[in-house]
């Protein structure tokens, strides 16, 4: 049993003629006729009596009729999904991000494509980097913006923004040079393992021979937040995004020792097999037009 063959037996019984059902579904009435037939010989019932040339439908085709309209117009209603998901009027896009860009990045960008597609629900997690590679690479998200490359051969990474690390104290007393021994004989406050900004910052200590197990670690924790308010509170010292410790340094509660002069770049995460929506198209065609205005503004710096 098909839609088709439905259309066509619910045409027919309610003109009660072939000939007119034929014209109004715009096929050939063998083409209506063979329908009707195939319902009827494959269920063994008659659904019309045919006398002369006068069709009606019989106590079979009459109880089948409801039915048969209930079965065709809740496939209208599926096709109407599927157009207003296609046409960005309806559905949902299951996004991941990092906290840095979560909190301080991502918003404004979200409501943009809030306020050009207000049917479309955004679901956003919130993860480290590590974290939101996984939930993108298992179809848990199907959008991901992090703050570091992820080494995964099963996802498409590009550059769409990008920031840089700070390095900050509570104390306005600013060392008079940041070396290597002045380095190691701080305490420091750090994100975890898998974060970003901790990975951005591993790069930069690298460069200079240092490793983070030379350091003094006082305090590794989970949250952007977390770390500035330890290091206001004085619990060392800490490197963070521009965008997280912006306020705290013009409210004068953190002070910038130096900046970390690699710029670190938030990167679009998707899997390469995966089917791709509309609507997650739709973001990172914003993402994409974000990328290229920062990108022309950087040239004609």
């Amino acid at each position: 049993m098909t839609l088709d063959q439905l259309r066509l037996f619910i045409a027919v019984a309610e003109r009660e003629h072939v000939t007119a059902a034929s014209q109004a579904m715009n096929v050939t009435q063998s083409a209506v006729s063979a329908a009707i037939a195939v319902l009827e010989a494959r269920y063994g019932i008659k659904l019309f009596h045919r006398v002369g040339r006068g069709i009606s439908l019989t106590d079979a085709g009459r109880l089948f009729l409801p039915e048969a309209r209930a079965v065709v117009a809740q496939a209208a209603v599926a096709e109407n999904v599927l157009r207003d998901i296609s046409g960005l009027r309806r559905g949902t896009l299951r996004a991941v991000a990092s906290q840095t860009i979560a909190a301080y990045w991502l918003p404004r960008i979200l409501a943009a494509f809030r306020q050009k597609y207000p049917e479309i629900e955004v679901e956003l997690a919130i993860s480290n980097t590590e974290e939101a590679a996984r939930m993108v690479r298992e179809g848990e998200a199907e959008v991901g913006i992090v703050e570091a490359v992820v080494d995964d051969p099963a996802l498409a990474q590009w550059p769409v923004g990008k920031d840089h690390l700070i390095l900050v104290q509570a104390s306005s007393l600013l060392p008079a040079q940041v070396d290597d021994v002045w380095l190691r004989k701080q305490d420091w406050v750090m994100r975890e393992d898998g974060s970003g900004t901790r990975s951005t910052l591993e790069q930069y200590l690298g460069a200079r021979d240092i490793l983070t197990k030379d350091l003094n670690i006082g305090l590794v924790l989970p949250s952007n937040e977390g770390v500035r308010t330890a290091i206001e509170a004085g619990a060392g010292i800490g490197a963070l995004s521009s965008l997280v410790v912006a306020p705290a340094l013009r409210a004068g509660t953190l002070h910038a020792i130096l900046q970390i002069p690699e710029s670190r770049f938030f990167y679009g995460m998707r899997h390469k097999e995966r089917y791709q929506s509309p609507i997650a198209n739709a973001l990172l065609g914003m993402l994409a037009c974000i990328e290229v205005s920062w990108g022309a503004s950087e040239n004609q710096a």
